[in-house]
């Protein structure tokens, strides 16, 4: 392994290592003959940098390993397991209010938890998408003007240039069109249920199974850490994949929790409700390591490859990470129960969905062009800010929040029928190509190819 890659993993570990020393040093290790008092003076801002750091640094050990283990462990057992990795850092704070919401079920403090894990997750679906989708577009496109990038295609006119994505990814899109309409039904039930669960990880367990049966993953570009890991004599990569799993699962564990906490605090002093911190500011550190090596794949003319992890990356979160909630919340609970939320997070789901609706709308034809992705950026970032503005006071609207929400999800809808209505040509053939898949991977006729294959 050259310095480089090696200077890369320090890196990544030095990222958590402040914390754990906090950890090691107050309630982790006290008997060691330091004094925990030592950092009692440690405010909320440097807790939640720190520990969000670390958090941050993690993520990048949890992804290296699950991409390096794929070279030891059976295929299916490796799709499974990295679906779970892929949403981990934001689970561990979805799951820590959901556990909190079954803890103190009943309570107004349950109440809040269980509005707080929803929160969580709306933010960081929407701005994997939002940010996530629209900014590596961009960032693709614009970037071709220093390197040459196949996916690429350039046309004549403002913003019209595009880029293109990969067809063999249609049996995900047209699953995550499938949970995105189900979530619309969500909110009626006036909870996360057992109905949201058997549906939603159901849709992900039989995506796998097409997946395995029909041999149809999409490629993986293994560069960097991953591809260097890959080549250490067997031993030594196996012991490297449990130290990194168990490190970076233990750094989370110890830090989600004064991370989630920190900023409810953060928020309160600021006068900003606490969901607005967790529904933003939190998932940006859980989701910022995949997007850093969405980019570096795009910066290494493998924007294909890139984007097809972002599709990837929204299906298990809007499957396995909203249809689990419940049982975590069950467990606390000592019973079944589902995870109750306000009207205004309805409506933040009900935005979630049409957010998703409108982007799945754009990948029909297997293309983001920038005024495409820029229409998805400033959607994304109008709706954040104004809402902001509002909580702070800066403006005021004749409508409430919850109605300003409903009024985005109005507009996503509108614009994602428009482009359903004009690509349903498009629409039909990445049906037709999703069915072929699907009749493949179960002993039918070969899926058709299309001309853009």
């Amino acid at each position: 392994m050259n310095r480089r890659l090696l200077g890369t993993i320090v890196a990544a570990v030095s990222l958590t290592v402040p914390w754990v020393a906090v950890w090691v040093l107050t309630a982790g290790l006290p008997a060691v003959g330091y004094d925990p008092a030592l950092f009692a003076s440690l405010s909320t801002l440097a807790t939640v940098a720190v520990s969000g750091v670390s958090i941050l640094g993690a993520a990048f050990l949890l992804a290296w390993a699950a991409e390096t283990a794929e070279k030891d462990v059976p295929r299916a057992f490796a799709i499974a397991i990295l679906a779970v990795l892929a949403v981990a850092p934001e689970y561990a704070v979805d799951a820590l209010y959901a556990w909190n919401a079954g803890q103190f079920a009943g309570t107004q403090r349950g109440i809040e938890a269980g509005n707080l894990a929803v929160a969580n997750m709306t933010g960081a679906n929407r701005i994997l998408i939002g940010l996530g989708w629209s900014g590596i577009a961009l960032f693709t496109i614009f970037r071709r003007k220093s390197d040459e990038d196949p996916a690429v295609k350039d046309r004549a006119g403002f913003l019209r240039d595009a880029v293109s994505i990969d067809p063999d990814i249609s049996l995900e899109i047209v699953f995550l069109l499938l949970a995105t309409l189900w979530a619309f039904l969500v909110p009626l039930n006036g909870g996360i249920d057992i109905f949201d669960m058997l549906i939603l990880v159901g849709l992900y367990v039989a995506y796998i199974a097409i997946v395995i049966r029909g041999d149809v993953e999409p490629e993986d570009v293994h560069t960097g850490v991953p591809a260097a890991l890959q080549r250490l004599p067997r031993p030594a990569r196996i012991a490297t994949i449990i130290l990194l799993f168990a490190y970076s699962g233990f750094v989370i564990f110890v830090a989600v929790e004064p991370f989630a906490h920190g900023l409810e605090e953060l928020g309160t002093e600021a006068g900003i409700p606490p969901f607005f911190m967790i529904q933003w500011i939190a998932p940006l550190a859980s989701e910022s390591p995949e997007l850093i090596v969405v980019a570096y794949l795009v910066n290494k003319a493998r924007s294909t490859a890139g984007f097809n992890a972002l599709i990837s990356s929204k299906l298990n979160q809007w499957t396995l990470l909203i249809g689990t909630l419940v049982v975590v919340y069950s467990l606390a609970l000592g019973e079944y129960g589902a995870l109750p939320f306000d009207s205004k997070q309805s409506a933040e789901i009900w935005l979630t969905a049409a957010q998703s609706f409108f982007a799945i709308a754009l990948l029909v034809n297997f293309e983001v062009t920038a005024w495409e992705a820029v229409t998805l950026l400033v959607l994304f970032v109008s709706q954040v800010f104004l809402e902001f503005a509002v909580i702070r006071e800066l403006i005021v609207l004749p409508i409430t929040t919850e109605e300003m929400l409903l009024v985005y999800s109005a507009v996503y809808m509108v614009l994602g029928l428009l482009l359903f209505v004009s690509r349903r040509e498009e629409f039909r053939l990445l049906l037709e190509r999703s069915i072929g898949t699907i009749t493949s991977a179960f002993g039918g006729e070969e899926r058709p190819q299309q001309a853009d294959d």
